[in-house]
């Protein structure tokens, strides 16, 4: 009989690679869409809500699928959802209209709910002075979208974007058949089954839940949006290949991803607060720089006109989407860390209200990325966006805390 340490580590690596991959099929239209644009000819709203559809479908459906962790465990809900998710995968090689990948992509995006059913399912097997680290290294499967930046540009170079599918199919039915062996139940982790839907959804009357769930908006919501969104910029903005843009992309989403752990041992060491109030500000002054569009200028001098060119090359841009990929990579463990403190017996409806909120920041934000570039033709005017988005966070964080320090 398995010892209780090696089924807690068995059941975080098992968690971590199915919700990798899981992450991998819910970002797969960020590079797929991509031929599909052109193929079917899209504008740039239409693209995003194409890219974005997975990422409703993933969203809406994290609450009820907390609460059913909560009630049956997250060895059953996992395995379930990620064999659920297979058909649709493989079927979208078929796809040939806009509603075609519009309908199939909602039914393989509830892969991306898989979040709201490892997080409280690994943590419940930690003590809660290393869940933060836990749900970090289990966040990481982020790194998902990384993943799928290296592997779909290879698989359409291979043959043709129809090919992804295929492959990611068959890649998502062996992980959960991995899992399902990998993985172990505990009853004692199991929320009673007399707690009602209704109770459970009075959480979003918790002005705790609604200030963690806007943080989770900015540092999920943000990277699922810039995930999406970053291939196609790198095409358009530096006129880069798509196997270029998808690598440098991956320069934002691989630390988005795997530098979640190292966020969840920050904020066990100094703390959530602390921890999101950094990120914030980090977030802050790199979508400042980012916001400002290629610009030429003609200055009138003394020796007559002189041309400047303000702008970011490709090796800055890439930097500073680094950092922000660094910073919202701690924001996402540090942000479920407040959830694990302040909702310990109920961790999977809070969490999968919160991963709900970051979900639809995940979907709505690519579609008013596509729909400010074809009103104005400005590219950066996404990244203007995300500044506004921070400037309110960093407003509210500011006063929803100094009201709770004030009652306290």
């Amino acid at each position: 009989m398995a010892s209780e340490t090696y089924k807690r580590y068995s059941v975080l690596f098992a968690s971590t690679l199915s919700f990798t991959v899981c992450f991998m099929i819910w970002m797969m239209l960020a590079v797929v869409g991509i031929p599909v644009k052109e193929q079917l000819g899209l504008s740039e709203t239409e693209f995003g809500i194409l890219a974005a559809t997975p990422v409703l479908s993933g969203s809406l459906i994290r609450v009820p699928l907390g609460i059913w962790t909560d009630r049956y465990g997250g060895r059953i809900v996992l395995f379930l959802l990620m064999v659920a998710c297979v058909p649709a995968i493989f079927l979208m090689q078929y796809a040939s209209s806009f509603w075609h990948f519009l309908l199939i992509g909602l039914v393989m995006g509830l892969a991306g709910g898989s979040f709201s059913v490892g997080t409280p399912y690994v943590a419940r097997w930690f003590p809660k002075n290393q869940q933060g680290l836990a749900m970090g290294i289990f966040g990481a499967g982020n790194a998902g979208s990384a993943v799928n930046k290296f592997v779909a540009p290879a698989l359409i170079a291979y043959g043709t974007w129809h090919f992804v599918p295929t492959v990611y199919a068959a890649v998502m039915l062996g992980t959960a058949i991995l899992f399902w062996f990998m993985s172990y139940s505990d009853p004692k982790h199991l929320v009673s089954s007399k707690v009602s839907f209704k109770e459970q959804m009075a959480l979003l009357k918790d002005p705790g839940v609604l200030r963690y769930s806007q943080y989770y908006s900015v540092v999920f919501g943000g990277y699922v949006a810039l995930a999406l969104w970053m291939t196609k910029y790198y095409v358009g903005e530096y006129g880069l290949s798509l196997q270029t843009a998808a690598f440098l992309a991956a320069c934002f989403s691989l630390p988005g991803g795997v530098l979640r752990a190292v966020g969840g041992y920050l904020s066990d060491k100094f703390g959530a607060y602390k921890v999101t109030w950094a990120v914030m500000w980090v977030c802050w002054v790199c979508f400042f720089i980012l916001s400002y569009p290629q610009t030429e200028m003609v200055l009138h001098t003394k020796n007559g006109p002189v041309g400047m060119h303000i702008g970011l090359n490709v090796v800055v841009f890439t930097v500073l989407m680094f950092t922000v990929g660094v910073a919202m990579a701690v924001g996402k463990a540090s942000v479920f860390k407040f959830v694990a403190d302040d909702y310990p017996t109920n961790i999977g409806a809070v969490s999968g209200v919160v991963g709900l909120a970051g979900g639809l920041g995940g979907f709505l934000l690519p579609v008013m990325f596509g729909m400010l570039e074809d009103a104005t033709g400005i590219r950066s005017t996404s990244f203007m966006l995300l500044y506004g988005t921070v400037c309110v966070s960093l407003i509210w964080m500011h006063f929803s805390f100094k009201a709770k320090r004030t009652t306290a």
